[in-house]
């Protein structure tokens, strides 16, 4: 199959949407009926050592379809948006180059808009700035750090909630290091990527979809996600490293460290979840060009809409 289309960009596919949504099991099928490869789009998946509670696929999944940056780095090495947009363009031309597609899977939503947009360059952040709105922020608390940023940057205080810790933590950053307000810097962009990215959404109804999360994180339990978590914090990984505040895990090294049970750290799990997914769902419905799949089989209808736009007549 000729993956270029008259402009000469080859394809590029997301498959996007809340936890627990399905995004997975839609992938498998598809890479299982089209040239494609997978490629992991979710920000805690990248971390070795956090399998169960990051819902990765199963080492039959990875056998019968290659996948892409799953287990990438370690909890205790941050990772970034840009990171992931830098590991993702070198990727994708290998994969071009054997004639396949890749199809990104996942619901972080900043790691994707990496990909089909880039990110401006912000400059690097002297660590003392960020340790010193740390501690302004446990001295005061997130929403008065906000407050501060809505002062000095009220574009980017719009766009964050006041209680998004680490969104607050860059922005204000990046002021206070530059005196240029992060929505600047981000206003000058990269230029666009030389493939074509055809977006699909799974977004079932929370009726549906909160009932899979709890049901899922039952299944996590059941699967040793706790011994996970405790191994975790026998490698000495840090409470405060991002990967260590992965909805699920966060609650669980509550109840690992005495300040819950497990009954109560299980129920604040899959409050969060539903939340993070209520947080997932507002974004996508922010996304430009996406397309919702809603007909059943869902699998019918992204192959149609896969179908045209590879223009595989071409």
């Amino acid at each position: 199959m000729d993956l270029k289309n008259h402009h000469n960009q080859p394809p590029v596919i997301f498959l996007m949407g809340p936890t627990a949504s399905g995004k997975s099991r839609l992938a498998m099928e598809l890479a299982s009926r089209l040239p494609c490869e997978i490629v992991n789009a979710d920000s805690v998946q990248i971390y070795r050592g956090m399998t169960i509670g990051a819902a990765k696929p199963s080492t039959a999944e990875r056998q019968q379809i290659p996948h892409h940056l799953l287990d990438v780095t370690d909890p205790q090495e941050p990772w970034s948006a840009d990171r992931y947009r830098e590991a993702a363009w070198n990727l994708i031309p290998h994969l071009h180059a054997r004639d396949v597609i890749p199809l990104f899977v996942g619901g972080s939503g900043l790691y994707l808009r990496a990909v089909e947009q880039g990110l401006a360059e912000t400059p690097p952040i002297d660590p003392t700035i960020l340790d010193q709105i740390r501690t302004e922020a446990n001295q005061t608390g997130w929403p008065e750090l906000h407050r501060m940023l809505a002062q000095v940057d009220p574009e980017s205080a719009q766009r964050i909630t006041v209680n998004d810790s680490q969104r607050i933590l860059r922005a204000l950053s990046v002021w206070r290091a530059t005196t240029i307000p992060l929505s600047r810097w981000q206003r000058e962009q990269p230029p666009p990527p030389p493939w074509r990215i055809l977006k699909l959404a799974l977004l079932p109804p929370r009726a549906e979809l909160y009932p899979r999360i709890e049901a899922r994180f039952d299944q996590m339990l059941t699967l040793g996600v706790l011994d996970e978590a405790r191994a975790l914090l026998n490698q000495g990984c840090a409470r405060a490293l991002p990967a260590m505040k992965a909805v699920g895990y966060r609650q669980l090294f509550a109840y690992l460290d005495g300040h819950c049970s497990l009954t109560e750290a299980v129920a604040l799990a899959k409050q969060e979840s539903r939340r993070y997914a209520k947080r997932q769902e507002t974004w996508l419905k922010r996304e430009t060009g996406l397309i919702r799949l809603t007909q059943e089989p869902l699998l019918d209808e992204a192959l149609a809409h896969i179908a045209r736009f590879l223009n595989v007549a071409a």
